[in-house]
């Protein structure tokens, strides 16, 4: 239910997807007894429409979420096993197509290049079918073909695949491997998507190290570049809501301790 009631959600009732019925609705009413405010809610919804379709907002939105978490070391411990996240690749359009088709491709590329750097590590991929209705090939199906073909043993690698979302990730994957309090793992996800993911992963029992990917801003102490594509901020600011919201609605749900999870001190 939960999962259902997210999705409908976010189809109707995304910030950007408000911002563009306003302006519908202002535009349609401009001409009633209610024309003015009408009018006056119609140019509100544009100008802010407009203002995240062509300034970085989107990037100084999802700039606090990628940063939250550092890449861990490189001489860090061997981990017992390597957790990769869902939403790296789109299952239906891969099963169609014969080959990958990526969304946050980089969660498996480097999940692979892991790997093969600590060669006794168990390979987790949490991912089945995130639409509300269900077709075609598994994400984590598609997955285990990718990482096979790039030089992974097919033995190391552990499918979970009825996860529709980030909360069912942990859950799910809990439920498989029974991970112990001496079992550390690497959590492999994109960086915006890291802090939500930590919190519901340590509330399910995993000893976790964060190690974020698919990162779109240049990190502390860098600037972006400004990007006037309206597709790219728009898409940003979009996923920056996404988690920011996500992370408020999990902790008033008591699925994460803390509302912006963070490393360890």
């Amino acid at each position: 239910m939960f999962f259902t009631l997210s999705k409908i959600y976010w189809m109707a009732a995304s910030p950007i997807t408000l911002l563009i019925v306003l302006g519908l609705l202002g535009a349609l009413f401009a001409r009633t007894r209610i024309g003015r405010a009408s009018q006056a809610v119609a140019v509100a919804a544009l100008l802010i429409l407009l203002a995240l379709a062509v300034t970085p907002i989107g990037d100084i939105m999802v700039a606090p979420l990628e940063n939250r978490f550092p890449p861990p070391p490189e001489n860090m411990p061997p981990p017992y096993g390597i957790i990769v996240l869902g939403g790296a690749i789109n299952g239906g359009l891969s099963s169609a197509r014969g080959q990958p088709v990526f969304d946050e491709g980089e969660r498996v590329i480097e999940a692979v290049l892991v790997a093969k750097r600590y060669p006794d590590a168990r390979i987790l991929f949490s991912g089945g079918n995130g639409s509300l209705i269900a077709k075609g090939s598994t994400e984590a199906e598609e997955a285990r073909k990718l990482m096979i073909a790039l030089g992974v043993d097919p033995a190391r690698i552990l499918l979970e695949d009825k996860s529709r979302n980030t909360d069912e990730n942990a859950r799910f994957s809990a439920a498989l491997v029974h991970p112990e309090p001496s079992q550390r793992w690497l959590l492999v996800t994109s960086g915006f998507h890291m802090p939500r993911s930590m919190g519901l992963f340590e509330k399910a029992g995993f000893d976790v190290t964060a190690f974020p990917v698919a990162f779109r801003t240049s990190g502390p102490g860098q600037a972006d570049p400004w990007d006037f594509d309206p597709t790219h901020n728009l898409r940003t600011v979009g996923i920056a809501l996404k988690d920011w919201i996500g992370l408020a609605v999990y902790r008033l749900t008591g699925r994460i301790d803390r509302l912006f999870p963070g490393p360890a001190k």
